[in-house]
């Protein structure tokens, strides 16, 4: 049977084509994709804009040095305007359609506690979660790195200060009404519980809303001279204002998810109100990897970094770290090996994140409001 010209002319363009794509393939740089969901819009956006640009500010510094083993950091960021429905559907299409080696970043406990399922059946790892929730950190059922101090570290500090620095019994929450309220409160109903304490009252307001005007009124009729914010910049600093303005001045404290730059910079008045922070000011400190952070927010043209960029940048720094000790093409299982030895044996990490003396245990930090 003889073979027509038409069909020596297809096959051998589908040769050619194979060639061509097998050569442009392997001229292409391999790729680590990493998968980052947060929130771009919405009332928590400054929270996800600082932390995945303080992340792609070391990755695209790294990435102009050759990568890590030769491989570029792709981090894709999606935005889920802190919505756990919207993180659940940007975590099937990193997973299913952009084939992530993990996901990282990831901004939020309801977000995180949304996706968790998914985790737990994938195994696809979730490295450091913007999120300090109890959880994600006592025997997690999810394939997580942890990073940052958790709310329960917070929350004790918080007590701490309010009832033994401030002299305060008369201690009062108000709550986001979420995964992420519910777990801060547990954390702080039992640091109060070791001074025979319980909140005078506890007000609540819905994610994403600045509906705080019924909280403010319970909170002011209660008698609190002091009170926990739970939530985010945006209605925290709503509730401080208006309730200044209504002639009630408690002390505050705040979980660092509200952002204290933000929550500050929203305020209008004189106010007592401490921020426990999971970071140190990168101002203000001379670990070396404050001062590689300053640089290279100053050559990527960021004029105000802030706590949130710094925590983004650690999070790139030791992924990078410790994917650099794995053999190419990474792999999760050897990622998250080397992601504990990373943290526990570099010193200038190991030194940031936690107290050498007192057991390895979390660092918090804190942040006074001052009206300049």
């Amino acid at each position: 049977m003889k073979i027509s010209h038409i069909q020596i002319y297809f096959k051998l363009a589908l040769w050619l084509c194979s060639l061509v794509s097998y050569f442009s393939s392997a001229s292409e740089p391999a790729q680590i994709k990493l998968g980052m969901s947060t929130a771009l819009s919405g009332p928590a956006k400054q929270i996800g804009e600082q932390l995945s640009l303080g992340s792609k500010t070391y990755f695209n510094k790294l990435n102009k040095h050759g990568g890590i083993n030769g491989a570029l950091v792709n981090l894709i960021v999606a935005d889920d305007s802190y919505e756990p429905k919207q993180a659940v559907n940007n975590t099937h299409s990193f997973i299913q359609t952009e084939n992530v080696l993990a996901l990282f970043g990831a901004m939020g406990t309801p977000t995180s506690h949304a996706v968790s399922s998914i985790l737990e059946k994938l195994r696809t790892p979730y490295l450091m979660p913007f999120s300090g929730a109890e959880f994600l950190h006592t025997n997690p059922t999810i394939n997580v790195f942890n990073l940052r101090a958790s709310y329960y570290d917070e929350a004790k500090v918080q007590i701490k200060y309010l009832i033994e620095e401030k002299k305060h019994s008369k201690i009062g929450f108000l709550i986001q009404a979420d995964e992420f309220g519910y777990v801060v409160e547990t954390g702080l109903l039992k640091s109060m519980s070791a001074y025979n304490l319980k909140p005078i009252k506890v007000a609540r307001y819905l994610r994403n809303t600045h509906d705080i005007g019924r909280a403010l009124k319970t909170l002011k009729k209660s008698g609190v001279t002091a009170i926990c914010l739970v939530g985010t910049y945006k209605p925290l600093s709503e509730f401080i204002n208006t309730a200044y303005e209504e002639g009630f001045k408690p002390d505050y404290t705040s979980i660092s998810f509200a952002s204290s730059p933000d929550l500050f910079s929203n305020l209008k008045y004189p106010t007592d109100l401490m921020v426990t922070e999971v970071v140190p000011n990168p101002a203000q400190c001379e670990s070396y990897w404050c001062k590689e952070f300053l640089s290279d927010m100053k050559d990527a043209n960021i004029h105000r970094p802030s706590r949130l960029h710094f925590e983004g940048y650690l999070n790139a720094v030791i992924f990078s770290l410790a994917a650099k000790n794995c053999e190419s093409p990474l792999k999760a299982e050897c990622l998250m090996v080397q992601l504990d030895k990373t943290f526990n044996q570099n010193k200038e990490v190991h030194e940031l994140f936690t107290y050498l003396e007192n057991n390895n245990k979390h660092k918090v930090y804190r942040s006074l409001f001052s009206l300049k």
